[in-house]
């Protein structure tokens, strides 16, 4: 494709250079640029690709899109100015690639907690109509059923428009995302169209990029100025009431759901087990029985959610029904890695106040014994972070009979510094607890304190099999861990 046609729409300062020559590629990564590729420099948290210019030219790039000045030792390399490069990278991969999204049926989802699970209860509906769907999200990229692994919820847009462009020759007709505060913020999505927009919900996370709720929000909400079709809005949320509010009116068509029946579309007779939960779901133009395969309150959310999506897309009651039911259940929310009669071990994704309060809540009518809950705090040291731990703590003393405070990811973070005020908030909430520096310790520690009526609720990791701490990713199985602590428990009993 040639670069003049690629950059023809970009707003750029400078130009130094021959447009009129064939691109082969785009890259954003110095390391993965081949001859002809056009190489985009964006600036990320921890590395700079200005610094990396030298290294793509070495590589064969035919260009290089900057946004400050870059030199470069080859002369027939042409070089574009740019006052925002992950803009501009977000631009010409959608070009590159020809505007995939647009061939596709986009739903993207967006809001703090329960973006993965509507994503798959929506899949799952999706694919009951005979569907081939694609799904991108914080467990990965899933194309006609391959698993693909990504480094963040919602990728680079390069990435973005690879994989939509990859399920456009696979036969994919509907794409279901996750859409990240982050991916909005650092533009990974512009470029990209969506046909329906959900709302989950909002409460204090990432506050260590977005400074407050109200910038929070308002990132969220540039999601849904994106949508041509419908947008789905949690209307029992007081961030979703604002959001109805924010966009009621425009082009697109405005759909509530929740458990009020004020909303278009919400749940009622509601019946909860530790197995699951069934409802009937209220629409305007009618209503049937849902079964979900997951408990509490927040699945019923997270279904009706993708209810509501599959509503707006004219699919019938039966198979949003059937593709409710289908779920089995989703890997790392709520998901029991062991059981023996009442004696449970519970893996969750929670890593919220929010989210974790709703583990617990769901949980806790269950237990017949004592609910353990082992846990840590990815937060940086900043006031919001102190915040976030300071929230999880109180929750813990409240909610769980025993805690065992650890780390989680904790990166570049001091560990014992985040444990120390975890620490610190249970004892002045009057919470019971232990702290163990390592988490596999933590974990064992659970387990063998643990009786045959309890059940133990391990958060925050879910279905991450890594643990980073520093620059590494670790090998970390909770369910391995688990498995190997009840084994190590049962052989000490016999003795």
């Amino acid at each position: 494709m040639q670069l003049a046609s690629i950059v023809k729409e970009l707003e750029y300062e400078s130009v130094q250079g021959d447009l009129a020559k064939e691109i082969t590629g785009v890259a954003c990564d110095s390391r993965e640029v081949l001859p002809g590729n056009l190489f985009v420099a964006i600036s990320g948290f921890t590395s700079d690709g200005h610094k990396y210019v030298g290294e793509a030219v070495k590589r064969g790039a035919a260009a290089v899109i900057v946004e400050r000045e870059a030199v470069s030792s080859d002369a027939t390399v042409t070089m574009i100015q740019v006052k925002n490069a992950r803009l501009a990278l977000a631009k010409v991969s959608a070009h590159f690639y020809q505007y995939p999204s647009e061939k596709l049926n986009m739903i993207g989802i967006t809001g703090t907690n329960g973006k993965t699970s509507t994503a798959y209860f929506l899949q799952s509906i999706l694919e009951a109509t005979g569907k081939s769907t694609g799904i991108i999200g914080t467990i990965g990229t899933l194309i006609n059923g391959e698993l693909l692994e990504t480094k963040n919820t919602t990728p680079e847009s390069l990435q973005l428009q690879q994989f939509f462009s990859e399920m456009e020759k696979r036969g994919v007709s509907d794409c279901v995302m996750e859409v990240s505060s982050h991916a909005i913020d650092l533009k990974r999505t512009a470029y990209t169209t969506f046909h329906t927009g959900v709302f989950t919900n909002l409460s204090p996370d990432h506050l260590e990029l977005h400074k407050s709720m109200d910038e929070y929000f308002h990132v969220k909400a540039k999601l849904f100025d994106q949508t041509y079709g419908f947008n789905v809005i949690n209307m029992d949320d007081p961030y979703g009431q604002k959001l109805v509010e924010k966009v009621r009116g425009k082009e697109p068509a405005v759909v509530t759901y929740g458990l009020n029946p004020t909303a278009d579309i919400y749940a009622s007779d509601i019946d909860y087990s530790f197995e699951g939960t069934t409802y009937m779901v209220n629409t305007p133009t009618g209503n049937f029985k849902a079964k979900v395969n997951l408990p509490g309150e927040i699945y019923v959310y997270n279904s009706l959610a993708a209810a509501a999506a599959a509503y707006c897309s004219n699919i019938s009651f039966e198979v949003i029904q059937q593709g409710l039911k289908n779920v089995a259940g989703i890997k790392g929310r709520l998901e029991t890695v062991y059981s023996s009669g009442d004696y449970k071990v519970v893996v969750d994704f929670c890593h919220t106040e929010d989210a974790l309060e709703k583990a617990l809540k769901t949980i806790r009518p269950y237990v017949k014994g004592k609910l353990i809950l082992v846990f840590g705090v990815y937060a940086d040291e900043s006031e919001s972070g102190r915040e976030k731990r300071s929230g999880m703590a109180r929750v813990a003393a409240t909610y769980a009979d025993l805690s065992v405070v650890t780390s989680d990811n904790p990166k570049h973070h001091d560990p014992k510094l985040i444990i120390r005020e975890i620490s610190q908030e249970m004892k002045a909430n009057g919470g019971n607890y232990h702290a163990f520096l390592h988490r596999k310790e933590a974990i064992e520690y659970a387990v063998r304190v643990s009786n045959e009526d309890d059940v133990i609720l391990i958060a925050g990791k879910g279905h991450e099999t890594t643990q980073i701490v520093g620059d590494q990713e670790i090998p970390f199985n909770e369910k391995e861990i688990v498995m190997e602590a009840l084994r190590a428990k049962e052989k000490r009993v016999k003795l």
